[in-house]
């Protein structure tokens, strides 16, 4: 063989050995990797859990989520009750469940640029904006909603758990509220062998006890953390970047330019609600002195040690209030407890029961005065009375408060009981809302916008200061009068609204969110003071669609949807005036839901300005809102709106 020949079949050879060896060494599993592939129950384990109601829920921790994906490489799950169905779109058409699609589509881009390892849902309906968490669970199904969230749990076994905060705020959405409420109660649950049991014996689960829970926000300086989000992690970016290119997702929403939004780059802080790990004041970290293997730790209470003062002095609150108190002290988390002063709606110019408690807790019987005050031009009886106080006994009294007829402005109301040597004090807001009678008309009136049948039915006002939301400029930027009148069978109403910029850019295949544009809400309660709106008739009308016609559906009540399916015999009509627009509705009393021989509802028209006069269509424009009964957040508290009197 020659040289060269002998040289190549060698290299051959040894090129042959080389490569072998590479391929063996390539294919060795050691070599691979130096720890097994994560799977089971090692795969699914999660540092820091997130429960929000909504799509877009995360936006005001998503710095501190993108500071511990990618700065800490934690593991990061997100649980959401609803896909945000029924929120409004800005993006589409879409509603419903085809929005749901949209926004979890939306979602998960933005999850996946924080660094969100799982995304999942508890299959909740997104049913409307409500301020009513008692509402929210009944719908949701209180129990079975838990038992989802209790599930992931168990199943993900996260160190720490960041939710929304459940105090009913008002304008605090419900589902936020619920959102809450369920997450502090799967804290303890999960570790439950006896809070739902067949999850354990049937799916393979195993209790699991979370080492932390945080409310978003800072509400107490004792015990919490703050993140800085504005400082560059190891590859150069500052948590604040990350999350302004993943909340511009939420498109649907109007987010487009969330990335802008300065308060993205300010430190988030976290209330710490429960604890089994010690801490030390302020910390800055929410993972500081986790994980832990110390399965014999024990919760460590912040609770105030309890009250020893026998005698106190209350003022009854309105429901969302008395809930929240009661459920604070039951989940033993009074340290965080939001503090509301006790709010009591009442109906201006007419006497309203107003219910206080004297609790006696000791053996002696305490014989005392109770005197009550209240601002010039309000009528309490009595003002003074004797009262007994029995030992271990709770005593309610009742006086009858009388707000002024042309006030709608807040007041204090104060309370003193002077017994022996024992003295205690209470203090109330009265909130007064508008009353007025509905006069009863022999023969239906026009609604061709003209005053026929009308003249003689009293005009009532909606000023610029009865002020909801937003800014307005003047009586011509946006105001309103409106006439009411009944027949016995319907109900009639004619609004007259002044405004300087009419806009209708809502397309006729995209008939609901009225508070995007220039609208009219009118709301009305059976029962005149209900919780929530689960039983009223709540009417969102546009006056005009981009085409100029005026559309309406019903939004936030029992029976939501276009007025054609939800009211079909509903009627109205809207026209253009010289100073705004005129809208004349006639509403049967069988679809509002009056009982026969009812006289006293509950109502309120509230009118929504948008002024963007190149709105696009269908883009949210919403600038002030006023209401005949004005409070924040008042479309979704049926205690705050007027009354009104069916003669």
């Amino acid at each position: 063989m020659p040289q060269e020949d002998m040289h190549r079949s060698l290299f051959g050879r040894v090129f042959i050995l080389i490569l072998w060896i590479c391929v063996t060494i390539v294919s060795s599993p050691a070599a691979t990797s130096p720890d097994e592939p994560k799977q089971g129950a090692t795969l699914l384990k999660t540092d820091i859990m997130g429960v929000f109601a909504h799509p877009d829920d995360e936006t005001g921790m998503a710095a501190t989520i993108a500071y511990y994906s990618f700065g800490k490489t934690s593991v990061v799950a997100n649980v959401y009750c609803t896909r945000g169905e029924g929120g409004g779109n800005m993006v589409g058409t879409q509603s419903g469940a085809a929005l749901g699609i949209l926004r979890e589509a939306e979602l998960r881009d933005c999850l996946a640029t924080l660094g969100v390892r799982y995304c999942y849902f508890l299959d909740r309906l997104d049913w409307a904006y409500t301020e009513s968490v008692a509402a929210t669970l009944r719908k949701w199904g209180h129990e079975e909603t838990l038992e989802r969230l209790v599930r992931l749990v168990r199943e993900l076994r996260p160190e720490v758990i960041v939710t929304m905060n459940p105090a009913p705020t008002p304008g605090q959405h419900g589902h936020h509220q619920a959102a809450g409420v369920l997450a502090t109660e799967a804290f303890s649950a999960a570790a439950d062998p006896n809070r739902f049991p067949l999850q354990l014996t049937k799916e393979g689960l195993a209790v699991w006890q979370p080492r932390k829970l945080f409310f978003a926000g800072g509400n107490t300086n004792l015990f919490g953390t703050t993140i800085l989000v504005n400082e560059p992690m190891h590859d150069g970016r500052a948590p604040a970047q990350i999350a302004a290119l993943a909340l511009v997702n939420h498109r649907s929403q109007a987010f487009g330019n969330m990335g802008a939004s300065p308060w993205l780059r300010r430190p988030q802080r976290f209330t710490l609600v429960k604890t089994f790990v010690p801490v030390n004041g302020t910390e800055t970290d929410l993972l500081a002195g986790l994980p832990t293997t110390d399965l014999s730790a024990q919760p460590i209470s912040f609770a105030a040690p309890p009250s020893k003062d026998s005698l106190t002095l209350r003022f009854n609150s309105r429901p969302a209030f008395e809930n929240y108190e009661r459920w604070v002290a039951e989940q033993h988390i009074e340290h965080v407890a939001a503090q509301f002063l006790p709010d009591v709606p009442l109906v201006a110019g007419e006497e309203n029961a107003v219910r206080l408690h004297i609790a006696n807790a000791s053996d002696e019987v305490l014989n005392g005065e109770l005197k009550l005050s209240a601002p010039d031009g309000w009528l309490i009886d009595p003002a003074q009375q004797n009262v007994t106080a029995h030992g271990w006994s709770t005593n309610e009294i009742i006086v009858r408060v009388t707000p002024p007829l042309d006030s709608l402005a807040d007041a204090e109301l104060k309370a003193v009981f002077t017994a022996e040597h024992e003295t205690r004090n209470a203090t109330a807001k009265g909130h007064p809302v508008p009353h007025t009678r509905v006069p009863r008309i022999k023969s239906r009136p026009s609604l061709d916008d003209t005053d026929a049948g009308w003249t003689s039915v009293p005009l009532l006002e909606i000023p610029p200061t009865n002020l909801v939301e937003g800014k307005v400029a003047n009586a011509a930027d946006i105001s309103a009068s409106f006439r009411l009148a009944h027949d016995g069978k319907t109900l009639f109403v004619d609004v007259q609204v002044r405004d300087d910029a009419v806009v209708s850019n809502i397309a006729p295949n995209d008939i609901k969110g009225h508070w995007r544009s220039d609208s009219v809400e009118i709301c009305l309660d059976p029962q005149a003071g209900a919780e929530d709106t689960m039983g009223c008739f709540k009417l969102g009308i546009f006056p005009f669609d981009s085409t100029g016609v005026v559309r309406a559906a019903r939004d936030a009540d029992a029976n939501q949807g276009l007025i054609e399916e939800t009211a079909p015999n509903t009627r109205l009509t809207s026209r253009r005036t010289a100073d705004g627009y005129r809208i004349q509705v006639a509403i049967p009393f069988d679809e509002i839901g009056l009982k026969p021989g009812q006289k006293r509802l509950g109502f309120n028209l509230i009118i929504y300005d948008g002024d963007k006069r190149e709105a696009a269509l269908g883009e949210n424009i919403n600038k002030s809102r006023i209401a005949w009964a004005p409070r924040s957040g008042v479309q979704g508290r049926p205690e705050d709106w007027g009354r009104i009197d069916l003669d």
